[in-house]
């Protein structure tokens, strides 16, 4: 069962992101300087065992849309984290999620994939070690939308709130995160 929250603005947020994923979802640039944000790097944040976990990952495939600024923030995110990444550009996002089993209220921009774990938006890449240290029986974890903060989302210092989602093969969900 969706919580509250996410399923009061499921719809709305992911029609967003949709929509932002159609434009091209490009970051603006940031007030400061002018130019488009970048990855936050994540060194720092990723603690000796999350780095072992992160080190025998095997290759994450990710999808993104070939015009899309803040997906390719998010691989440079994932990158600098020490993950392995296997990215493919393709113009059916759509069919991705779709064929992956994502709730509508769950998608946003790209879909990445870790043996039968599913990826989806921008997640912290020490959110993700974590989750695949942890194994848990669940079919994957997703950011909604696209919060601003979040990685490969950063306007200058604006972090929003944002919840990390955990969901089943039945669409259940439930927070495992909140930022």
């Amino acid at each position: 069962m969706l919580n509250g929250k996410l399923g009061k603005m499921g719809i709305g947020v992911a029609s967003i992101g949709l929509a932002l994923l159609a434009s091209g979802c490009a970051p603006e640039a940031s007030a400061e300087s002018g130019q488009p944000a970048t990855a936050t790097p994540v060194n720092a944040m990723v603690d000796a065992t999350l780095a072992a976990t992160i080190a025998d990952a095997p290759t994450i495939k990710v999808y993104k849309s070939p015009t899309c600024g803040c997906c390719a923030l998010w691989v440079d995110h994932m990158r600098e984290a020490g993950f392995q990444l296997d990215v493919e550009d393709t113009d059916d996002m759509i069919a991705i999620k779709l064929d992956a089993g994502l709730p509508l209220q769950l998608q946003s921009c790209h879909t990445a994939f870790v043996g039968d774990y599913v990826f989806e938006g921008h997640i912290p890449a020490e959110v993700i070690a974590r989750f695949l240290a942890e194994a848990p029986s669940a079919r994957g974890l997703a950011v909604p939308g696209m919060p601003v903060g979040s990685p490969g989302m950063e306007f200058g210092d604006r972090v929003d709130p944002y919840d990390v989602i955990q969901f089943d093969a039945q669409g259940n969900t439930s927070v495992y995160e909140s930022r």
